[in-house]
């Protein structure tokens, strides 16, 4: 098996048909496979995915349903030499899987490659911020790049010298600490000029995504992903190239300069409570995307607190779950299986 297009969802019936397709079609050139790991939806999206051939699991414990398990779920059965991670609001581009895999064969050095991701709703702050980073940051750009966000084709021959892909335990930021483990085994990652995806996002406003954020963990991640890196190789990388974790110490910081000076110069707390939305004002050129990055800064500093005393799980532990389908075939629906790393099921 060359290729394994693993998609994980929750929910996404709205976008599901339209991501499983664009998945076998990128596939059909190698004979691949796609799975599709369920995070316990309770839309549609296991019923659209039924019509597709593909293999469908889902997780038998919704309890512990996070971003990282929903990756770790979809790669601990892949039987391909390659694997492409895609999001269930995600469209892949027929062509990139085999673009990303010529890429991988003439560059040994490399664990992964991504490729240019279209956001298609920018109506909400979130994605107009992410329009913006995704114009300017380095990491986006063709060339060497430290993560690979949205997606990515990774050498499962690099994955498995690390013992797993996604740490089960994040609730966000999980190809972030892949690529904080990779480099400090020696992998490098790069993103080509090629189109790979388009992700179809959330379309509500910024404010309520922050709010659903803190409702479903998803602001722990970056908490989640320092306690992961404490005491390991990677810790350092994660320290340097995680923004959100400086993010979330200013945000601290400037809490506790803020009651300083209530207490004793309240003249000044007025200006200090002012002088961050000015500044990210300025950076986004925008008063309102300043506002809100203002206060998606302090949801996560906030959450990093919270992520950094959440409990851990071991991360390679393998992840139980229910085949509902196995290459189009139905399966018995109440057998669960708890398989390791490229087991079968």
């Amino acid at each position: 098996m060359k290729v394994t297009v693993g998609i994980k969802a929750l929910n996404e019936e709205r976008c599901i048909a339209a991501s499983i397709a664009s998945a076998i079609e990128a596939v059909k050139p190698f004979g691949g496979e796609v799975i599709l790991a369920d995070s316990g939806s309770t839309d549609r999206t296991v019923d659209v995915a039924r019509a597709f051939p593909i293999r469908i699991l889902q997780l038998a414990d919704p309890s512990q349903r996070c971003c990282g398990v929903g990756a770790q779920l979809a790669f601990q059965q892949a039987e391909g030499e390659y694997f492409y991670i895609l999001d269930g609001d995600m469209v892949l581009d027929p062509q990139f899987i085999v673009r990303g895999a010529a890429y991988l064969e003439a560059h040994p050095d490399l664990a992964a490659v991504g490729g240019r991701v279209v956001e298609m709703n920018v109506q909400g702050e979130e994605y107009r911020v992410r329009q913006q980073t995704g114009r300017s940051g380095r990491n986006w750009r063709p060339g060497a790049v430290d993560q690979l966000d949205c997606g990515g084709l990774y050498r499962v021959a690099a994955i498995r010298e690390l013992g797993y892909f996604a740490d089960r335990n994040l609730h966000a930021f999980e190809e972030f600490e892949l690529a904080a483990r990779l480099a400090a085994k020696g992998w490098k990652l790069a993103r080509i000029d090629a189109p790979a995806a388009l992700h179809y996002g959330h379309t509500i406003g910024g404010y309520r995504l922050l709010a659903r954020r803190l409702r479903s963990g998803y602001a722990t991640a970056t908490g989640e992903v320092l306690r992961s890196a404490i005491g390991r190789p990677q810790f350092a990388f994660v320290i340097r190239k995680l923004g959100h974790i400086r993010h979330g110490a200013v945000v601290v910081v400037w809490w506790a300069a803020l009651l300083a000076l209530v207490a004793s110069a309240p003249a000044w707390a007025l200006a200090a409570l002012v002088a961050p939305l000015v500044a990210l004002a300025a950076r986004r050129r925008s008063l309102a995307l300043g506002l809100y990055s203002c206060a998606a800064w302090n949801v996560s500093a906030y959450g990093m607190i919270l992520g950094l005393l959440r409990r851990r799980v071991p991360a390679d532990q393998p992840i139980a779950a229910r085949v509902l389908a196995a290459g189009g075939r139905a399966a018995d629906e109440r057998r669960t299986v708890s398989v390791g790393l490229g087991a079968d099921p």
